[in-house]
């Protein structure tokens, strides 16, 4: 009986080998590109404006020219509230699902997710507070940074969160991956009991905006905070790519890694503080978003293979379609009311998630 070819440690750390799927991985790119296209428009045609997507489309294209295909009130909407909450969840979407895929990648677990760092927690525990004590305690630190008080103080919750982790989970230059799940959890389920706490305190006004912060939205999204989160996660998303061989090393174990040539210390630094920035910063700015980081590579992975020069961009552009769809349903489903977007991810991303674990228990086949 002939033998099965084994593909070399080479030619697993390029992508390439007996499963390679190159060719199907361009051609789902192309197509995940050109949906996100659709679906933006499709979102800027979407909700209480009686505005068509092609009129949209058309008065893109045109300007300020003086037969515009908008009333002026449809214009006011499309620019000002829609396109900026556009921008948002391509930014925040693409974020997610990125950082899920280097999460995974880095643990060699497919039930990785970016809030298992702390960093999710961290940023809503700095959000949380700014809330509740920003009448109080942080008056000057909210006086001094005014629209920009509760994005900062979120990324600074994320940040110190991660510098703490790395505190406990390095030792003598190296960092143990167990030990930095095991902390995580630990970080993540202090964060929320603090969080809990100042939601004890916090008046009725307050709770009100915590649910609908906790749950995740697209709501608030301007222009100002795009400008404030947007330079982090391009950097994040832009440093992505150069992490794809290291990954892949990274699938055969730290020692093959090491042997490959992969700096493996440095990997691990610079994929935690790229997960870092780009949830912190999605955190700051939209709430909390469960499940795109779980959902997204999950399924690309089915389609086009683990080889994360691939995944990586093929993440970032089905993890921004989904996010927008999830934002159409959210503000269609029970208008003129909006429904928080993360009920919406979580309704689709938690059966999905037992369905993963179950299946990497062997319980179901497909």
């Amino acid at each position: 009986m002939a033998m099965e070819a084994v593909p070399a440690a080479g030619d697993i750390v390029s992508g390439r080998g007996a499963g390679d799927r190159s060719g199907r991985a361009r051609l789902v790119i192309a197509l995940l590109g050109a949906l996100l296209a659709i679906i933006a428009v499709f979102s800027l045609a979407t909700g209480a404006s009686d505005a068509s997507a092609w009129g949209v489309i058309v008065d893109l294209v045109r300007g300020e020219a003086a037969d515009s295909a908008l009333s002026q009130r449809d214009r006011i909407i499309v620019y000002d509230i829609r396109l900026p909450r556009i921008a948002m969840g391509m930014l925040i979407g693409a974020a997610l699902a990125v950082s899920g895929a280097v999460m995974q990648g880095l643990f060699r677990n497919p039930l990785a997710d970016p809030g298992i760092v702390g960093v999710a927690s961290g940023s809503g525990l700095g959000a949380i507070a700014t809330i509740v004590l920003g009448p109080t305690l942080l008056a000057p630190f909210v006086m001094v940074l005014g629209t920009y008080a509760l994005p900062v103080a979120a990324f600074i919750g994320g940040l110190a969160t991660t510098l703490v982790l790395y505190r406990v989970a390095t030792r003598r230059g190296q960092t143990s991956i167990a030990t930095m799940l095991l902390a995580g959890i630990a970080l993540g389920a202090l964060a929320a009991a603090l969080g809990g706490l100042l939601i004890f305190i916090a008046d009725d006004r307050q709770l009100r905006d915590l649910t609908f912060w906790q749950l995740g939205s697209l709501a608030g999204a301007t222009w100002t905070k795009i400008l404030a989160a947007g330079p982090i996660v391009g950097a994040a998303l832009l440093a992505s790519p150069f992490l794809a061989r290291g990954l892949n090393a990274l699938a055969l174990g730290e020692a093959s890694a090491r042997h490959l040539g992969v700096p493996v210390q440095r990997l691990k630094h610079v994929a935690i503080v790229t997960v870092a920035a780009a949830t912190g910063a999605s955190v700051a700015v939209s709430g909390g978003i469960g499940f795109v980081g779980i959902v997204v590579p999950h399924l690309l992975r089915l389609a086009i293979g683990p080889d994360h020069r691939y995944l990586l961009p093929a993440a970032a552009l089905l993890g921004a379609s989904l996010l927008l769809l999830a934002d159409a349903v959210s503000r269609t489903i029970v208008a003129p009311a909006e429904l928080p977007i993360g009920i919406v991810t979580a309704i689709v991303g938690g059966p999905f998630f037992l369905w993963v674990l179950l299946r990497q228990r062997g319980i179901v086949d497909l």
